[in-house]
């Protein structure tokens, strides 16, 4: 167990716990790209305007943290690393779709945007309570969820599968 690891344990409170791996913006930030499919450090460093440095140490507190894992792929004769979600990233959606949530209920955007929304993809509904769907009445498995982030796009984007299924 790494020393940042043990550390990390010896919190007894979840909360702190949890906040220990994923408690600043970047870092949630990163996981939320990495829910739509962003895998590459060029891409998270272009959609974040995030600093290398920055980038870097956050990627490789998540790969620590097992929230993602490193994958190596070749591009033009060098190996690179791709950075995909684990299971346990994975399971963080409902508390981004909460954060979202709150965030769009308590905070006001900085400039007039259209608000972050989370659609179920089969009815084409807002999931307002997780990972629910009230219409269908069902549970939503996460590949039928999908982020409408319209400062970005207006296509909603599919919440990308983790790695090793999950």
């Amino acid at each position: 167990m790494s020393g940042r690891a043990a550390e990390r344990a010896a919190v007894p409170c979840p909360i702190g716990r949890a906040a220990e791996v994923v408690g600043d913006r970047w870092t949630l930030l990163i996981l939320r790209d990495a829910m739509v499919g962003v895998t590459r450090f060029d891409a998270f460093r272009a959609g974040l305007g995030i600093a290398d440095n920055i980038l870097s140490n956050r990627l490789g507190r998540l790969v620590d943290g097992g929230l993602l894992t490193k994958v190596p792929y070749r591009e033009g004769g060098r190996t690179r690393h791709e950075y995909r979600l684990t299971p346990a990233g994975a399971d963080l959606l409902p508390v981004l779709d909460a954060l979202a949530v709150w965030g769009g209920r308590h905070t006001a955007p900085g400039r007039p945007a259209e608000a972050m929304r989370v659609l179920h993809a089969v009815c084409g509904r807002e999931l307002t309570a997780g990972e629910y769907c009230g219409h269908c009445a069902r549970p939503v498995p996460r590949e039928e969820i999908h982020w409408l982030r319209p400062w970005r796009s207006a296509e909603p984007r599919a919440i990308a599968a983790p790695v090793n299924g999950g």
